[in-house]
């Protein structure tokens, strides 16, 4: 009783944590790229932010990027331009926010990426000859 009770306390004050720290994370499809964006309230002993990816739904997922902390009331961009290389449709985010005491997770999220096959296969041609 006592061990679960403490896991309760524990994952309350996570979900406490990370609504004190992520405003918003959202992610949209923008042509051939998604954006993924996020605001931060207070990041008082935030190390960095590691976003990560999944295409197959399967909860499988990739770091895509390590982002610096830029202070507390700052706004996020990052732009998946890979994405479009990806034969599934339907992406998850998720952002893990490292803390001097520990990470916790923000999301997932999921956005629908249509890209034409035309414009995917041109996109792959031209990233063999890079």
């Amino acid at each position: 009783m006592k061990k679960a009770l403490l896991l309760c306390l524990a994952l309350s004050f996570m979900l406490a944590t990370a609504g004190s720290v992520v405003e918003y994370f959202t992610a949209q499809s923008q042509n051939d790229n998604i954006i993924v964006r996020w605001k931060t309230s207070d990041e008082t002993g935030v190390q960095k932010f590691i976003l990560e990816r999944s295409v197959n739904q399967l909860n499988e997922f990739t770091k895509l990027a390590e982002i610096n902390p830029k202070g507390n009331n700052s706004i996020y961009e990052y732009v998946d331009a890979s994405a479009f290389k990806q034969t599934d449709n339907i992406y998850a985010y998720r952002l893990q926010v490292v803390t001097s005491n520990g990470s916790f997770y923000v999301g997932p999220i999921t956005v629908l990426h249509k890209v034409s096959s035309v414009k995917r296969t041109w996109g792959s041609i031209k990233a063999m000859f890079r």
